[in-house]
């Protein structure tokens, strides 16, 4: 099968690495607005060639669309227009309400499928690519019933061929999941650094006293704007309801601070410490 991906960085070029080595590309096309990004993936060889859009997009069995959620939306329609019955599309965007609604109505609607790999750092670009990062993870299909049942095939063998973990849900669930367990994170490492960064300027000491403690909260922060702020865009009515019970549970620590009620801070502290440990996550991320 040949594929195509659209967006030859970390996501792109770790889906073509993997789907590769499990055989189930014979050829894969780079498709990138960032040329060096190109002949960077091939000659690591993510990619075995790269072609313009048009006549990349034409040429494969499957698209797969990895850039900025803000620009598949844009894109996505284009790319349906130059498909045929026999093509699939899918796109791995952290949010999905938004895509989903702006092709609703096109007419090859069903050889879209809208999926979401749970799966990121902090790198970008083609050399941060690996092949084997999306082992046992878990993907999203959102709509499944608005796809084509040969192009939903398609789509749970590429992730079969990943060896993720898959999940069925509609995209408003979706997006309202992923406002709680990642964006909020991300808006809270943003954050924090910046305070840090404003207490640096009177506390020259502040980041030699840092703990790794400090850094594992904080990592998320090095995560790129160019991705999240479309996603924070998009996703915003769910950011700003689960940030305002983010803020409210603040209020509460420094409330109780400032009262000097230590046994109720005890209470918040063993709430949060029984959630974490019931979902058996590994000891380096309760800390």
């Amino acid at each position: 099968m040949n594929i195509s991906i659209i967006g030859t960085g970390l996501i792109g070029g770790s889906m073509a690495l993997k789907l590769k080595q499990k055989g189930l590309a014979s050829k894969i096309i780079g498709i990138d607005k960032n040329e060096e990004h190109l002949k960077e993936a091939k000659s690591l060889g993510i990619i075995d060639e790269y072609l313009p859009f048009d006549e990349g997009v034409k040429s494969t069995d499957l698209i797969i669309v990895a850039i900025p959620v803000d620009a598949v939306q844009i894109i996505l329609p284009n790319i349906l227009d130059l498909l045929n019955d026999k093509q699939t599309i899918m796109d791995v965007g952290s949010t999905k309400n938004g895509i989903v609604k702006a092709i609703k109505n096109h007419p090859n609607r069903s050889r879209y499928v809208a999926t979401h790999p749970m799966w990121g750092t902090d790198n970008n670009g083609p050399s941060s690519a690996i092949a084997d990062s999306f082992t046992g993870r878990a993907a999203v299909i959102c709509n499944q019933e608005e796809s084509a049942e040969d192009a939903l095939e398609l789509i749970q063998r590429v992730y079969d061929a990943l060896e993720m973990n898959l999940l069925y849900m509609d995209s408003e669930n979706h997006d309202l999941y992923t406002a709680y367990i990642s964006h909020i994170s991300h808006i809270t490492s943003y954050a924090l650094a910046n305070t840090v960064l404003e207490k640096e300027k009177e506390e020259d000491n502040i980041f030699q006293l840092a703990s790794s403690g400090f850094s594992s909260t904080v990592h998320l922060a090095k995560s790129h704007p160019e991705m999240w702020v479309p996603i924070l865009s998009q996703n915003k009515d769910n950011v700003l309801d689960i940030l305002n019970e983010h803020i409210s549970q603040l209020r509460k620590f420094k409330s109780v601070l400032e009262k000097e009620n230590y046994e109720y801070l005890e209470e918040l502290i063993l709430k949060a410490n029984k959630y974490i440990f019931s979902l058996q996550l590994p000891f380096y991320l309760r800390r």
